[in-house]
C-alpha cells in the first residue's frame, strides 16, 4: 500500500479526528487507489499512532462508502461505480437549487465580487489542465451561495454527496469540455446581479444538466470498444 513519503505527525488529543481526515483525503484525492488493499497497522505506523483511531476512521469511511470490507478478510478502498453519478448529479442538482432560492436575498456585491473572482481561478485550473485545483474552485464557487442559504443541514447533506463524486470527477477529468462550466457558471453570475431569481435557478439547474451529460460522455468515451463479429 504506497503511501506519500512525508507524512505529518498526528497529535493524540487530536489523533482520531485527524486520521480520519488524513484518510478521507488519501481516497478522496486518489493516493489511496479505487480497490487497494488497506491495512490498519502499515496506516498506524505512517501516521505513528495506535490502530484504534485507525480503525475508528476506517468504520466512519465504510459508513461513508469510501471503504469496503468483508470481515476478517479484508479491507479495500472502495471502487468507483460511474453509473452512480447520474443519481447523484439528480439529487445534487435539485438541492442547489433550492439553497439558491434561499441564499438569493441575502447574496450582495460582495457575494457576485467573489464568484467572478473564483471562476477566474477555475478558468485558469482547466487552462493549465490542473484537475484537483479547478474541482475545488468549482466547488468553492457553488459553496458561495451554499453558505449563504443559512441551512447548515442542506450545506452536510451536499457536502456528503459531493464528496462521493469527486473521486468520479477526478478520475474522468477533462479539461477540453470542462471549460463550459466557466460559461455556464458567468450565466449564473449575470443573472444574479441582475435580480433575475428565476433565470439564475434555471441557469444552476442548466449547469448541472451539463455537468451530468459531459461526465456522460467521458465516461462512454473510456470505455473500451466492443469488437465487432468477425472482425
Amino acid at each position: 500500500m504506497p503511501l506519500p513519503n512525508r507524512v505529518r505527525k498526528v497529535k493524540r488529543k487530536l489523533a482520531r479526528e485527524q486520521v480520519y481526515q488524513q484518510l478521507h483525503d488519501w481516497i478522496i484525492d486518489g493516493i489511496l487507489q479505487p480497490g487497494e488493499p488497506i491495512k490498519d497497522l502499515e496506516l498506524a505506523q505512517a501516521l505513528e499512532v495506535s490502530r484504534t483511531p485507525v480503525r475508528e476512521a476506517l468504520r466512519r469511511l465504510e459508513d461513508e462508502g469510501l471503504v469496503e470490507t468483508a470481515s476478517h478478510k479484508w479491507t479495500r478502498v472502495a471502487l468507483l461505480n460511474p453509473e452512480q453519478a447520474d443519481e447523484l448529479y439528480g439529487i445534487v442538482q435539485r438541492l442547489e437549487v433550492y439553497a439558491l432560492e434561499l441564499a438569493q436575498p441575502k447574496l450582495s456585491e460582495a457575494d457576485f465580487t467573489l464568484l467572478e473572482t473564483i471562476n477566474t481561478k477555475l478558468a485558469k485550473a482547466i487552462e493549465l489542465h490542473q484537475a484537483k485545483a479547478a474541482l475545488e474552485a468549482d466547488n468553492a464557487f457553488h459553496q458561495v451561495w451554499i453558505g449563504c442559504s443559512g441551512s447548515h443541514e442542506l450545506a452536510h447533506v451536499l457536502a456528503d454527496l459531493k464528496t462521493k463524486l469527486r473521486r468520479l470527477e477526478l478520475a474522468h477529468f477533462d479539461s477540453k469540455d470542462a471549460i463550459e462550466s466557466v460559461r455556464e457558471h458567468r450565466a449564473i453570475l449575470e443573472s444574479l446581479r441582475a435580480g433575475k431569481s428565476r433565470e439564475a435557478l434555471e441557469a444552476i439547474q442548466g449547469n448541472w444538466e451539463g455537468v451530468t451529460n459531459r461526465f456522460t460522455q467521458r465516461v462512454a468515451r473510456k470505455k473500451p470498444s466492443t469488437p465487432k463479429a468477425g472482425g
